[in-house]
């Protein structure tokens, strides 16, 4: 739900800042100049084009490109323009909003994707170290558990130990979510169903599960997926790694 409503926004503000700059800008249109008009309107694009969306930072430009037309070029009010160089101007403008905002998008998407994997080497690494210090199993299954919630954006990550499959849908080893036999695309979707299973390995033998129950429609990515693989086979290690020292 907090995905779309940011969708939402980013996409409202893709359509109205533009506009809004432009219309503030009216009363200013005898001291500025076309070129310092379209600067202004370029600012406002790189700022939709922080959301990390490139639809968005798109559709600002071709906005911001057409308010310059509308609001600040003559005749005003219209979409022609008589002056060859506000033409000039204009498509200038849409050209370089479109390359900033790519660029500021791009620039976005790295720096989420660079803070996504600094979080999963910090899950991964908590896990080890619980293992190197001897922890019980019964504290590292309660510790993955909720590094699984926040890893994969859960509502709830349940252990049992059960060694049985019970949920239709499943991580597979490779990190792939199979609905029966049919993949699921998380990275678009996010997890499918009320419940996920997510197999507890160790040597080949299935030890136990997580019962993940996943927040609608928040995408998942792949690389997630084989972090949480791993993090269920750390647990499967510390399952049997406290059966050998019991036995």
């Amino acid at each position: 739900m907090r995905q779309t409503w940011r969708v939402r926004a980013v996409a409202l503000v893709a359509l109205g800042a533009p506009v809004i700059v432009a219309l503030m800008l009216i009363p200013l249109r005898s001291h500025l100049n076309a070129g310092n008009n379209a600067l202004i309107l370029v600012v406002v694009v790189v700022a939709v084009a922080a959301s990390g969306s490139r639809l968005a930072a798109a559709v600002a430009a071709l906005i911001a490109a057409l308010s310059f037309d509308l609001f600040l070029t003559t005749p005003y009010y219209s979409l022609r323009i008589t002056h060859r160089d506000d033409i000039i101007t204009d498509v200038l403008l849409l050209v370089v909003a479109l390359i900033v905002g790519e660029v500021g998008a791009r620039g976005r998407t790295y720096r989420t994707l660079s803070n996504q994997r600094g979080s999963e080497v910090a899950s991964l690494h908590a896990m080890t170290e619980l293992l190197a210090e001897g922890e019980s199993p019964e504290f590292v299954t309660m510790m993955a558990a909720g590094e699984l919630r926040q890893l994969l954006h859960l509502r709830d990550c349940r252990y049992s130990r059960d060694v049985r499959e019970t949920a239709a849908t499943r991580v597979t080893p490779s990190g792939e979510v199979l609905i029966g036999s049919v993949p699921w695309a998380t990275w678009k979707f996010g997890l499918p169903t009320n419940e996920v299973d997510l197999a507890i390995r160790n040597g080949g033998r299935v030890l136990g599960h997580f019962h993940l129950t996943p927040t609608p429609v928040v995408p998942v990515s792949d690389e997630e997926l084989r972090v949480a693989v791993a993090i269920a086979d750390q647990v499967g290690a510390a399952i049997a790694g406290g059966a050998t020292t019991s036995a």
